[in-house]
């Protein structure tokens, strides 16, 4: 294993504020987000179906604080990174979060989105893209995320190593790797690479 990219919401992000954000500009509460939230992963839907559900866009693009990273985030990619693996950023975010995160000055040594490839999750261009910017083969890299639909199944179809975290709402609504390596916690990653 050479190198690792990584998904952002629910893998990194924890996006209970990001999404009390799109409530708020929605003028309804976070819990009636959440209950959309959780229709559109069980009916298989994308994520952007909420707002469809709520009636309408927000006014403004929801961002995301450094207190949203994960406690075991940073440690991790500084782990990785120190190990020697190559560390990526890559999930369906928009322009404004990838500049975000690039601008958080993180351990990684690439942060894209699926806005400046122009291409998402699950498809297979994604993936490749993840490979291309890697250097390296797509048996040497693992793509850690936490949806089964968009990270770890795609991920394996592409001959990458997937590492589901269980954790944020997909990862419990949609069920296991299927396949992938299943962690709980960003903590127990550079040893499940070591095994995988």
């Amino acid at each position: 294993m050479k190198a690792v990219f990584f998904d952002v919401g629910e893998t990194l992000v924890d996006e209970t504020r990001y999404w009390a954000q799109h409530a708020e500009q929605l003028g309804v509460t976070p819990h009636v987000v959440w209950a959309a939230l959780g229709a559109t992963i069980v009916r298989g839907e994308h994520h952007r179906h909420v707002f469809e559900l709520l009636g309408g866009e927000p006014d403004g693009e929801a961002v995301y604080a450094p207190e949203d990273f994960y406690p075991d985030a940073l440690p991790c990619l500084e782990r990785l990174h120190r190990a020697g693996y190559f560390v990526g950023i890559a999930g369906n975010q928009s322009s404004q979060l990838e500049e975000w995160a690039r601008g958080q000055e993180l351990p990684v040594d690439v942060v894209a989105s699926s806005a400046s490839w122009g291409v998402e999750k699950p498809s297979p261009e994604f993936f490749a893209r993840v490979v291309e910017a890697s250097g390296t083969a797509p048996h040497e890299v693992a793509y850690v995320g936490d949806r089964l639909d968009n990270d770890v199944l795609p991920a394996l179809a592409a001959g990458l190593v997937a590492v589901q975290i269980r954790r944020g709402p997909w990862a419990y609504l949609q069920g296991g790797a299927d396949g992938g390596v299943i962690i709980r916690s960003l903590d127990e990653l550079p040893e499940a690479l070591d095994r995988a």
